[in-house]
């Protein structure tokens, strides 16, 4: 397993909501980060891997119960965890249905070392209720009772959309663990 799959599992997910999405998508691009870290103990009765980053810090991690292999995860392996997260932004067309879904992925390798992949992808439909040219910003509402204000790089995007537009927001999510002696 390696980052690239991570990568494409995530690009695969964001190709499907584009695929859908008329004119007006924007592709807002996350954070993209991989730590390595040491396997200090494993603790395997309660699901507990204490790790030692890169950094010296120690962290303990509650595995999951779909990480079938972690009696083989052993004091000295080493961990690669990569991250990966996306936004895709569309306008809705006037009278296009809400939409509210989450879809998730979980997946444990079954050769070679051990590791699994995890992605998630939630969809919502959300309402512009703020924008600041100035700032530059944009402010949403969404379902039950969400909402969301954040700066905006892209200031000419801003300059597409106004306040009371309807728009899908498509937030993608992978990652990628895999163990190494």
């Amino acid at each position: 397993m390696s980052r690239m799959v991570a990568v494409v599992m995530a690009g695969a997910m964001v190709s499907m909501v584009t695929t859908n999405a008329q004119a007006q998508a924007k592709v807002i691009p996350g954070e993209h980060h991989t730590i390595k870290a040491t396997v200090e103990a494993v603790e395997l009765p309660n699901r507990l891997v204490t790790i030692r980053t890169q950094k010296g810090e120690l962290r303990t991690i509650q595995a999951p119960a779909t990480a079938t292999r972690l009696n083989e995860v052993k004091p000295g392996d080493t961990v690669n965890v990569t991250y990966y997260d996306n936004i895709v932004i569309r306008v809705k067309q006037p009278g296009e249905a809400d939409i509210d879904t989450y879809h998730a992925q979980e997946t444990a390798s079954t050769g070679g070392s051990p590791g699994a992949t995890s992605a998630g992808q939630q969809t919502i439909t959300a309402t512009i209720d703020a924008i600041d040219l100035d700032v530059p910003s944009i402010g949403f509402k969404g379902p039950r009772g969400w909402s969301y204000q954040s700066k905006v790089q892209d200031k000419k995007a801003l300059q597409q959309v106004k306040v009371g537009d309807r728009v899908d927001l498509t937030w993608t999510e992978a990652v990628l663990v895999s163990v190494t002696k």
